[in-house]
């Protein structure tokens, strides 16, 4: 192959669950791509780079108002229950969740999981800011709703540990066991899921 097309097949490949294989797919239907198509697919990344950022309190990536610059159009909106703070890994299970419609509260996204308590695992957490998050006195409860995988266990086992002695009135809770063991958040259907939310403890 081509150095041009080897090196955007490693580009590819270093994506989420996508091998080689399903890279070069990638690389061949974009050479197929009429040049107005591959013109606007360049602008849709560059735009993505520019106009997207993380929320400053739950690191959704989000497109920024004038009205609210740093926070999602979920943590603005003044009709959602400050009180609740739902812990999820990534911005997907985020996105899972609000479609239940079941679910009122704020979000934090986690940003990975951990492994055994690696200790390169721990530090890619956002631990420190979710640390900052929990000391807000309006947060009566945090939902850890990570996926039900060894690695969930072993990420809820461990932001259990951190978040203990939590101040008067405040709770810990974890997602019911409405969701398969060794499942993800992103693939469970919206009855499951809004009945492991109802079923947290």
């Amino acid at each position: 192959m081509s150095p041009s097309i080897q090196k955007l097949i490693e580009k590819f490949s270093k994506f989420p669950t996508i091998g080689p294989r399903t890279a070069a797919r990638f690389v061949f239907y974009l050479i197929k791509l009429p040049k107005e198509e591959m013109e606007e697919l360049i602008k849709s990344i560059s735009e993505l780079r520019e106009k997207v950022k993380l929320c400053s309190f739950c690191f959704k990536p989000f497109e920024p108002s004038p009205r609210d610059p740093e926070l999602c159009e979920i943590c603005s909106n003044p009709n959602r229950d400050k009180s609740l703070l739902c812990v999820v890994e990534k911005e997907t299970d985020l996105e899972t969740i609000e479609k239940t419609k079941k679910y009122k509260g704020l979000y934090f996204i986690l940003g990975g999981t951990v492994s055994k308590l690696k200790k390169t695992d721990i530090k890619n957490l956002r631990t420190e800011e979710l640390l900052e998050r929990a000391k807000k006195p309006e947060i009566k409860e945090i939902i850890i709703a990570v996926n039900p995988t060894p690695e969930g266990e072993a990420t809820a086992l461990y932001l259990e540990r951190l978040l203990k002695n939590p101040p008067a009135g405040r709770r810990i809770t974890r997602l019911g066991r409405g969701l398969p063991v060794g499942g993800e958040l992103e693939y469970a259907d919206p009855e499951t899921l809004s009945s492991a939310l109802e079923g947290r403890k």
